[in-house]
C-alpha cells in the first residue's frame, strides 16, 4: 500500500465524515462488508452500501479478492495512509470540510485514548511521545519541516517489520 496525495475527487468523497470513518476502519481493522460496517456504525446496510460505493468510485477502497459471495462483498482500503497538501488544491468548501472532518475524527480518538491512559501498560507510555512545543517557523520553514518529517516516515515505512502499530501524526500550526 502507498501514501498518495488525495485528488480533488477523493476529497469530495471524503468530505462526508461517515466515509472518512469507514475508510479509517478498513485501513486499521481490515476488510469488512456493508453489513458489518452498518452494524459497527449503527447504519442500515443500504446506507452503508451507498457510502462504500462512493468510496469505491473515488478509488479509495476495492473489493477484497477471494472473500465474499455473490450477495456479500468484502471491501478493503487501497492505501494505508491519506495525505493532503492543501497547497495542491483550491481553497474551497470541500477541502475545508475534509480538513475539519479529519481534525474532529482525531479529536474524538484522542478522547478515547485519554480514557484508556489510566489502564495503559507501561510499555505503551514509554514508547509514546507527547510533544507540546512552539517553533518559530514561517511558511517556508513549516514546509521544510513537513518534507523532512515525511522523509523520516517513509524511511521507517520502508523498513517495516513485525507487527504493525497504528501511529497518528498531525502537523499543523494554529489557524
Amino acid at each position: 500500500m502507498e501514501r498518495d496525495e488525495l485528488s480533488t475527487a477523493q476529497l469530495r468523497v471524503l468530505s462526508h465524515p461517515m466515509r472518512l470513518a469507514f475508510l479509517r476502519r478498513l485501513r486499521e481493522q481490515g476488510p469488512a462488508t456493508s453489513r458489518i460496517l452498518g452494524r459497527e456504525f449503527e447504519l442500515d446496510s443500504g446506507a452503508a452500501s451507498y457510502h462504500l460505493r462512493r468510496l469505491e468510485a473515488g478509488g479509495l477502497i476495492a473489493e477484497e479478492p477471494g472473500m465474499g459471495t455473490l450477495r456479500e462483498r468484502w471491501w478493503r482500503a487501497t492505501a494505508d495512509a491519506l495525505q493532503l497538501d492543501a497547497a495542491e488544491h483550491d481553497d474551497d468548501a470541500v477541502t475545508r470540510q475534509y480538513v475539519q472532518s479529519t481534525v474532529l475524527m482525531n479529536a474524538e480518538e484522542l478522547y478515547r485514548v485519554a480514557a484508556d491512559v489510566p489502564g495503559a501498560d507501561a510499555a505503551w507510555l514509554a514508547e509514546s511521545a507527547f510533544i507540546d512545543l512552539r517553533l518559530p517557523l514561517d511558511g517556508a520553514g513549516r514546509r521544510a519541516l513537513r518534507a523532512e518529517l515525511m522523509e523520516v516516515i517513509d524511511r521507517h515505512r520502508a523498513a517495516e517489520e513485525g507487527p504493525i502499530t497504528q501511529i497518528r501524526l498531525q502537523i499543523y500550526g494554529r489557524p
